[in-house]
């Protein structure tokens, strides 16, 4: 599996960018998924807040924006190519500030969850959030990252 880190802002993430790669792979082992690729961007609020207002019609900035590359869950390729994922370093601070919690926690859980997106998890109603909520929370607590 492949999973590209790119920093487009001058924040030192390096050490947490090692850390996430080891729960994301972490997850796609729970999920029984052996070969994809997918990238994460690390990008500033500006970009992000041009990305949501550009794909999704949302003007304002967001945590974490997924870009798949599939519709739904029946590609059956060697190996998936999955899709972007670009998170906003400056939501991972102040949203490690505002729950209370590590930078590592809030940024492997925007990564984790990202990721899910990818996958074709949601949480546009009750019982999908409660799927996909749950399966983040599994992910991150097997590897370690807890509030």
């Amino acid at each position: 599996m492949k999973i590209g880190l790119f920093n487009e802002t001058e924040e030192n993430i390096d050490d947490y960018f090692k850390e996430i790669k080891k729960v994301l792979e972490r997850g796609l082992d729970m999920l029984d998924i052996k070969e994809c690729e997918f990238n994460i961007i690390v990008v500033g609020n500006n970009y992000i807040h041009e990305l949501n207002k550009t794909y999704r019609g949302i003007d304002r900035e967001t945590d974490v924006i997924s870009f798949a590359l599939e519709d739904d869950k029946t590609f059956n390729l060697e190996s998936r190519v999955l899709g972007d994922i670009y998170i906003s370093i400056d939501r991972v601070y102040s949203q490690a500030n505002d729950y209370g919690h590590s930078v590592l926690r809030e940024f492997a859980f925007l990564a984790v969850h990202g990721m899910l997106h990818l996958l074709g998890y949601d949480h546009m109603n009750k019982s999908d959030e409660e799927v996909m909520f749950n399966l983040q929370e599994k992910i991150l607590e097997s590897a370690g990252i807890t509030r």
